[in-house]
């Protein structure tokens, strides 16, 4: 017989909440950071460097000014990811500046380099010009093959980002649009098959109206999502044509705008109370918790409602508040808790694909194959409401992705180079093999330090 599953208190799983950041602090200035440079290339003695230095290196130099695409064959560039922000907007924290940023930005080039096997580095930018940023980011881009742009606070990530993907020759993302598009997108498509409801008919809540719930209506609504059956919640109250303060900043404020015209056909009035009451499912991607969605608001959803509460570092809702309060599946952004939808299952998998076929940019459809490669494997190992994404150990799932994006961007011909799945697939698993190898063999040899 199966024996009870052992009863935790709420103190207990506080306790496991807390841990993460007790930890941090004490790891972090153990280890003066996350991330370094290490040589790619051998050096058996000092008359290597006449190979990679002077006067060896003005071969290639040469050879590069002729054909500039040689680049990529000759440099890191074909591998490298620029992490760029302002800390205008860093994970639940706000605008704590480029400074007090960088802690998340290196974090985010570990695991690029850890996942995917992408060579990062973070660049924090002491400005909040949106003219500077999109200038700085062109400036610096014949040393990366792509950008990570992250932590901009709308509404000037939207333009920054549409401007950077008309003007720069190298593909740039902004995770927090369409990377947590992306992997909210795969999630939903789980949570729905769990509790039998089609994609088409759900009424789904859109908590917080920043840069990340815009695009994931975007991408959501682009899937099959009804946008008059979906409503969404700003700082303000519930999106509609009556908002006549949104009207007035229309130029500022285009998707929002546009989002007033798209959803709430009901054209209901409210917050966040009014917004939940017989939705089908919650997205909240707002103010970190524990109190921002209330346990009485749940109760008032459809049956087996799917709740996202994916704020960070503290989620809008405690998982077991909303599982207490009727929600059927339930979601966070955080690793320690079950159903994870965090960027970090999409962005080193993408960018490891657009990076092996030279993609020239990121489309929406690379970000929903992708989403679908995530959403297809859960779904062959067996879904379950605590199981709807891979894990992150998961590792395979990776260089699924990367597949499966380069195969779409081979298809939309915007591929520098071809390739077929089967071949990224095993190019990409190659590749982030050896990162993670790199890691334990250091480990292992004593050069990461281990902490107590």
């Amino acid at each position: 017989m199966l024996k009870d599953a052992p009863v935790v208190s709420t103190e207990e799983l506080l306790a496991k909440a807390r841990q993460p950041a007790a930890d941090a602090m004490r790891l972090h200035p153990f280890y003066h950071g996350k991330v370094q440079t290490a040589l790619r290339c051998r050096v058996r003695d000092f008359k290597d460097f006449a190979i990679w230095y002077t006067p060896g290196v003005a071969a290639p130099c040469k050879a590069i000014q002729a054909d500039p695409e040689l680049v990529y064959e000759y440099t890191h560039k074909w591998n490298t990811v620029a992490v760029v922000s302002d800390g205008t907007r860093v994970l639940g924290l706000g605008d704590i500046g480029p400074k007090a940023g960088l802690p998340v930005m290196e974090g985010k080039a570990l695991l690029y380099k850890y996942l995917g096997g992408v060579d990062a580095w973070p660049i924090m930018l002491d400005t909040k010009d949106p003219d500077k940023i999109i200038d700085t980011v062109l400036t610096i881009q014949p040393g990366f093959g792509g950008v990570n742009l992250e932590d901009i606070s709308q509404p000037k990530c939207f333009r920054v980002l549409d401007t950077l993907r008309e003007r720069a020759e190298i593909p740039i993302w902004h995770d927090d649009q369409q990377g947590t598009a992306m992997v909210t997108l795969a999630g939903l498509i789980n949570a729905l098959k769990i509790v039998g409801k089609k994609l088409s008919e759900a009424k789904i809540a859109f908590v917080g109206c920043g840069a990340a719930n815009v695009a994931c209506s975007r991408l959501i609504f682009a899937t099959g999502a009804t946008p008059a059956l979906c409503r969404m919640v700003d700082s303000k109250g519930l999106l509609s044509k009556k908002r006549v303060d949104i009207e007035k900043r229309k130029a500022e404020y285009v998707d929002k705008w546009k989002l007033c015209q798209l959803t709430n056909e009901e054209q209901r009035e409210g917050g966040i109370a009014e917004a939940l009451v017989d939705a089908d499912v919650v997205i909240a991607l707002s103010k970190p918790g524990p109190d921002t969605l209330q346990a009485e608001w749940i109760r008032t959803m459809a049956k087996d409602a799917i709740v996202f509460a994916c704020a960070n570092p503290i989620p809008e809702i405690w998982p077991w508040e909303a599982k207490a309060a009727g929600a059927a599946v339930v979601a966070t952004g955080r690793s320690d808790f079950p159903n994870q939808v965090n960027n970090s299952l999409g962005f080193p998998g993408l960018f490891r694909g657009t990076l092996d076929v030279r993609a020239k940019t990121i489309s929406d459809e690379m970000c929903m194959a992708a989403a679908h490669a995530l959403a297809d494997m859960a779904a062959e190992k067996g879904l379950n409401p605590e199981y709807i994404l891979p894990t992150m150990d998961e590792w395979d799932v990776f260089p699924r992705e990367a597949a499966a994006v380069a195969a779409k961007a081979v298809e939309q011909g915007l591929a520098h180079i071809q390739t077929t799945y089967e071949e990224e697939y095993q190019r990409a698993s190659a590749i982030i093999k050896n990162a993670r190898d790199m890691t334990q063999l250091l480990m292992d040899e004593g050069l990461i330090e281990m902490s107590d």
